[in-house]
């Protein structure tokens, strides 16, 4: 299982471990340089207590064979380098003395050895360096043997330190746990520790977007079920005048009008959809470079059959190469409603113009008609969902120019309306950052 707690647990007392390590190695170097200065004078005085005058060479000593791993080694010679002494000779030491102190490596391993000129006789006196290193790690080991002891202690209150520590994630999570479906309010971030206020933080913004969210959800629901149920009641309400027409020409019209509500219907129903594709936050689409330029032929090319058939001229008015960054499909589908509205409110006879140019550091799409325009007083409220006004509204499903602001907002252009000169008309202007 991944744990914070645990991961901690592990990590500090890994570090402390380590630490009472590096301690223990640098207890025991220092006992070790503590006890080679006093053993060696040690050694120094042990060779000035022996003898110095001369006297006849002696047997060894009756511990000559004992073991001598803890013990001191004494060689005596005269100045004519006769061996007068000999305690240990198993000891298997060179059979020589270097004056003042050295240190001889033996099958038995390392010695320290101080040799001195006492009047008429060299005093050797030996010593393991095993014994020094010994003590040396005994003492280190009796130092760090309670602090190891205390190791389970200290694992015990880190286990409690942390967890006391985590208690706020665990009092966040459980907040959550016992939230409803329909329960986003922000989480409290008074009295929390730092690091965990920028998550509650993050959180908190993530709630606020989930809730406008929401809410934009709810009234899309509710605007799209109130204009849904006047298209189906007026289907319901043909297909009953065409079930009771007694004449074919009676039963002729009433189908011709089902045709249309049919029709209306179902271009309502296709922009409620590109509408909710469109929500801000919702389209998953990578921008990538785009030439508006290539989009408003495209556009222009898809509608000319619909243009031609309502006898209205649509062509391009003016084309630079404007390169910015966005959505191509969602650029298309705008730019489709604008020249889609256009060719609705344009009566036969006129026209729709496409523009696409570069001003002052931005790209600008303009889309110009020479309809009834849109007085000053509704400018603002045309970009709200199922805003018709009151001129030919079953025309429309008031739907075209919210996605249009919706598709602008993403790329964060400006949209613009203004009256066309001269004569009568609509201008959309809709400017981009350049790429």
């Amino acid at each position: 299982m991944n744990s914070i707690r645990r991961r901690l647990l592990l990590w500090l007392l890994s570090g402390l471990a380590l630490a009472l390590a590096a301690a223990g190695a640098r207890i025991y170097t220092q006992t070790l340089d503590e006890a080679n200065a006093l053993f060696d004078y040690h050694l120094q005085q042990m060779a000035a207590s022996l003898p110095d005058d001369a006297f006849e060479p002696l047997p060894p000593s009756k511990s000559g064979g004992a073991d001598i791993d803890d013990g001191l080694v004494v060689q005596i010679w005269d100045r004519n380098g006769l061996q007068l002494y000999f305690s240990h000779p198993a000891s298997k030491l060179p059979q020589r003395a270097e004056l003042g102190y050295s240190t001889v490596e033996t099958a038995r391993g390392s010695w320290r050895v101080y040799s001195a000129l006492e009047q008429n006789n060299i005093v050797q006196v030996a010593q393991p360096m095993s014994v020094r290193r010994n003590l040396a790690a005994g003492m280190a080991l009796r130092a760090l043997v309670p602090l190891l002891a205390l190791l389970p202690l200290l694992g015990f209150l880190i286990w409690l330190t942390v967890g006391r520590g985590l208690r706020p994630l665990d009092q966040m999570a459980a907040a959550l746990a016992q939230r409803t479906p329909d329960s986003i309010d922000s989480l409290p971030e008074t009295g929390l520790p730092q690091e965990v206020r920028p998550l509650v933080h993050a959180l908190n913004g993530l709630l606020a977007r989930l809730a406008r969210a929401l809410e934009s959800q709810k009234a899309f629901v509710a605007d799209a079920a109130h204009e849904l149920r006047t298209p189906l009641t007026a289907l319901q309400l043909q297909i009953q005048l065409a079930e009771r027409a007694t004449s074919e020409a009676e039963r002729k019209t009433a189908f011709e009008q089902l045709r249309r509500g049919q029709l209306r219907a179902t271009h309502l129903v296709q922009q409620l959809l590109t509408l909710a594709r469109q929500e801000p936050g919702l389209a998953a689409r990578p921008h990538v470079a785009i030439d508006l330029a290539e989009i408003a032929r495209l556009v222009v090319s898809e509608l000319a059959p619909l243009a031609a058939e309502k006898n209205i001229d649509l062509g391009m008015d003016e084309e630079q190469a404007a390169t910015i960054s966005g959505d191509f499909e969602a650029l298309r589908v705008m730019l489709g409603n604008l020249v889609d509205n256009a060719l609705r409110y344009t009566p036969a006879g006129g026209s729709v113009d496409v523009a696409v140019r570069t001003r002052d550091g931005t790209a600008v799409l303009e889309v110009s008609d020479t309809g009834p325009g849109i007085p000053e007083e509704d400018r603002e409220r045309v970009f709200d969902r199922f805003y018709r006004r009151e001129i030919n509204q079953a025309s429309g499903s008031g739907l075209g120019l919210a996605i249009v602001k919706n598709i602008a907002d993403r790329h964060q252009a400006a949209v613009a309306l203004e009256n066309r000169a001269p004569g009568p008309g609509l201008r959309v202007c809709i400017s981009f950052p350049l790429h």
